[in-house]
């Protein structure tokens, strides 16, 4: 039920359509008792900078949701940005601090890591390839970084987006060791395809499966289905992995503890949420 007194938060994007945390987020605050709903709303391009300040001058807004396409747009009109906003280069959750600043953060690269610290994989320490250096990839790279890996290898086809990912690594971690320009996974203890490869029938896999060691964490951030032919070759190989899904859950907890609500496991969230 939404009263008068209910906490809203904004899920900005355009078109809304595909959106699913409202699946996720509303049947949690209702078996929780959380007086907060999350509302989809469709913002053009256009729009968008007008009308998230506004959207935070309403007196029952609590938050928002960022997702495409304003994740990289955002950045430029907040108050306050977290490191791995900056190195991921875009935003995806925004809170209003008590002085009234617009305060972002990215939690895609931390919802990788919390999962692939659950599943007992070691991440500091670690040396780990990531496979696109896009939105997703410079996210989970700037958990990483924040994780304490010992060295980070980026890949992209497009060349100037993996050097732009490495100067801003290098920028907030002038310590970790971080190279661009080889795919090749062998001798990396946490491989990840943050490419789009594997969302269509006949796509090639993103990395050489035959240079995977049967030791090495691998990780998938394609959501379109569970186990994509990569993650099949990996599993025949004997590697463990994470699905793309995975990455989805274990982030929401760290939203929820960013909007100061009572927070819960992926596990739980997955057992209530509402997807169909």
């Amino acid at each position: 039920m939404i009263t008068g007194t209910t906490k809203l938060i904004a899920h900005l994007g355009y078109p809304t359509e595909s959106f699913k945390a409202p699946l996720i987020y509303n049947p949690y605050f209702e078996k929780n008792g959380i007086d907060a709903v999350v509302v989809p709303m469709g913002c053009r391009p256009e729009d968008y900078p007008a009308f998230l300040k506004l959207l935070f001058r309403l007196s029952n807004i609590h938050g928002a949701l960022i997702t495409m396409p304003h994740k990289i747009s955002t950045m430029a009109l907040l108050d306050e940005t977290s490191t791995n906003a900056k190195v991921a280069g875009s935003c995806n959750a925004v809170r209003l601090g008590s002085d009234g600043a617009l305060i972002g953060d990215m939690f895609d690269g931390e919802g990788f890591v919390r999962g692939v610290l659950r599943k007992g994989k070691k991440v500091e320490g670690a040396h780990a390839l990531i496979a696109g250096a896009g939105g997703v990839g410079s996210a989970i790279a700037a958990s990483l970084a924040q994780a304490g890996v010992a060295h980070l290898a980026i890949f992209d086809a497009n060349e100037a987006t993996a050097a732009a990912l490495l100067d801003r690594l290098k920028k907030y971690y002038p310590q970790l060791q971080v190279t661009v320009g080889s795919a090749d996974p062998d001798g990396f203890d946490i491989v990840v395809n943050a490419t789009p490869l594997g969302m269509r029938r006949g796509d090639p896999l993103p990395i050489d499966i035959d240079r995977i060691s049967p030791s090495t964490f691998v990780g998938e951030v394609v959501m379109t289905k569970e186990i994509t032919p990569f993650l099949e070759a990996v599993r025949a190989r004997g590697c463990a992995f994470q699905v793309g899904t995975d990455m989805l859950f274990e982030q929401i907890p760290a939203y929820l503890e960013f909007f100061e609500f009572p927070t819960t496991t992926a596990d739980n969230l997955r057992a209530i949420a509402k997807l169909g």
